[in-house]
């Protein structure tokens, strides 16, 4: 076999390969006794039928399988001859195929870029103070209470106003006619929750319970259904009752009420800070995750494949697509958003190619990549968290997919730690943060 590497682009390839007579004979050979030892011919034992006749009825198949096979085989030994490591499949090109003579054939595709760690250590980063104001508490548990209210009738005589809870029967109209799916009776609606149409539950705000009224307003021109924008529509409707929520009392009954470990309603509110406090210092590692990488990638060039680009913004958009689609959205309102914001789009996928590859370079050169005992060490945890049993997490993890994923969730974690502790961190507030945040996206 004869190679010649060519250097197309920074990081694309091709390699020129040669595959002598003798080895194009040979493959030829070998195909066309597999295929004998098991075809029926006529006129012939299965087995037994001559190569010729076996070449005469199968011959174009053969040469199909033999390119398969040469192209295969060589194209992965020239691979290893040139140290090469492809990020793309190639796009293959061969000249005519046959027996005996030597055939020849290119593959061009993409590498993995040559990532040099210039700036590692000593990286300028802000990391939030971590601050749990007194008031969430008491917001938490008003949320908790509501989610426990029960509704009663308004017995006093009088409107309807922000926070009662109105049951209503309606019937929208456009200029065109009845509204489709545009009508209910005994709909309960909290007025002042912003889940009707704007205007709608201001309107209904001072009307009298039994009282018959109409609600003119118009659609918003960002409405999620394309021929309802911007139109304008009338409801008729009928205040039936008002309803208010009923909050029960906070006590110590009432923490017990909840189930779980609390049995008094301090012990409730400290619960509420320990879970609060966990996922604020979530939230800040995360955002100080973000800030580090983009800094990372910053002060360490490397090039991004065009096929792994072109990768990673499809599996963008294929995300973007099934949330829009969850959220009752259309191919239209997708097919415009992708195309207003393709450049973001495509800088986000630039610079989650970069960082995979710093990542990478960094777990290696620093010897951080995630180990067995990392792993065990994590189902211990993962079981501690959940109550779940240790057994059934390492079951679950049998899975080799699973287990790739956790092992380079675990080693991405190791690199961000040793990032975080060789860095040049001030601790700041968050205003200053989101200062930042602001003047950076401004820019």
């Amino acid at each position: 076999m004869k190679t010649n590497l060519e250097t197309v682009s920074t990081l694309e390839r091709k390699l020129n390969i040669q595959v002598p007579a003798a080895e194009v004979q040979a493959a030829f050979e070998t195909a066309y006794k597999s295929i004998q030892k098991h075809v029926a011919i006529k006129g012939f034992r299965q087995g037994k039928a001559p190569i010729k006749a076996v070449k005469t009825m199968y011959g174009d198949r053969v040469k199909q399988d033999v390119v398969n096979d040469l192209v295969q085989k060589y194209y992965a030994t020239a691979l290893k001859e040139h140290a090469l490591d492809p990020v793309s499949f190639p796009t293959i090109e061969f000249d005519a195929l046959d027996e005996g003579k030597d055939f020849g054939f290119t593959a061009e595709f993409e590498v993995r870029p040559s990532v040099s760690l210039k700036k590692v250590e000593k990286l300028p980063l802000k990391r939030e103070k971590l601050a749990i104001k007194e008031s969430f508490v008491d917001d938490a548990l008003e949320d908790i209470r509501k989610s426990r209210s029960v509704n009663v009738p308004v017995l006093e005589n009088r409107a309807a106003q922000k926070g009662d809870i109105a049951v209503i029967d309606f019937k929208g109209f456009l200029e065109s006619g009845e509204l489709e799916n545009g009508s209910a009776e005994g709909h309960e609606l909290e007025l002042g929750s912003n889940m009707f149409i704007p205007g709608f539950e201001e309107a209904i705000i001072g009307m009298m319970p039994g009282v018959q009224g109409e609600v003119k307003i118009t659609f918003p021109v960002d409405y999620h259904v394309e021929e309802l924008k911007g139109k304008p529509v009338t409801f008729k409707v009928t205040l039936q009752k008002l309803l208010k929520k009923d909050l029960p009392e906070l006590n110590d009954d009432f923490a017990k009420s909840l189930g779980g470990k609390t049995e008094t309603l301090a012990e409730l509110k400290e619960t509420i800070k320990k879970d609060q406090l966990k996922r604020e210092e979530k939230r800040v590692r995360d955002e100080l995750k973000n800030r580090l990488m983009k800094t990372l990638v910053a002060a360490n060039p490397v090039d991004v494949p065009k096929a792994l680009m072109i990768e990673q913004k499809k599996a963008l958009a294929d995300d973007l697509k099934k949330r829009m689609e969850s959220q009752g959205m259309g191919d239209e309102q997708f097919e415009d958003y992708k195309s207003k914001w393709d450049k973001d789009f495509e800088e986000t996928a630039s610079f989650m190619i970069r960082s995979s590859f710093l990542l990478d370079k960094l777990a290696t050169e620093k010897s951080l990549r995630a180990t067995d005992g990392d792993l065990e060490s994590k189902f211990s945890d993962y079981a501690a968290e959940t109550g779940i049993e240790l057994a059934r997490v390492k079951e679950f993890y049998k899975d080799d997919d699973r287990r790739s994923r956790l092992r380079y969730q675990l080693t991405e974690d190791k690199v961000v730690d040793w990032l975080i502790q060789h860095a040049d961190v001030k601790d700041v507030s968050r205003e200053e943060i989101e200062k930042d945040e602001k003047e950076g996206s401004a820019n």
